[in-house]
């Protein structure tokens, strides 16, 4: 998934980045803890989080990751958009909630596999739980 796509499924304005919308991502992870993310986050491309330091975008440098999407409105200080500028990361804010933010961009498909999302459904008799119910 591009990160124009990521942008458009959460409603997000784009703070920093323009250049680099047509970047692909493979999965996501939403977290406020950064000692979380680098303990826990493998091969992940974007950031969702709540937390506005700048130590999500030293996490990010670390993690190789290349976007950070900021939840439930929150704005970061200008110094941090301009450090995440510096280093080639794509900054996006959205008005969502971080729940309702990971869903739908996993609904979407992100994180997910080609399999996943082509199978989840597609006879209707799989339910939420992944059992069958015919």
């Amino acid at each position: 998934m591009k990160i124009s796509q990521v942008a458009e499924i959460l409603k997000a304005r784009v703070l920093t980045g323009e250049d680099k919308l047509d970047y692909e991502v493979h999965s996501a992870c939403g977290s406020d803890m950064m000692s979380d993310v680098l303990a826990y986050v493998k091969d992940q491309g974007v950031l969702l989080s709540g937390l506005i330091n700048v130590q999500v975008i030293r996490t990010l440098l670390m993690m190789d990751m290349n976007c950070v999407v900021f939840v439930r409105g929150k704005t970061p200080p200008a110094g941090i958009v301009d450090f995440a500028e510096e280093n080639g990361v794509v900054v996006l804010q959205t008005d969502l909630p971080m729940y309702e933010s990971c869903g739908r961009l996993y609904a979407a498909g992100l994180g997910r596999s080609t399999e996943a999302v082509c199978d989840d459904y597609a006879d209707g008799t799989e339910s939420a739980d992944g059992a069958d119910h015919e």
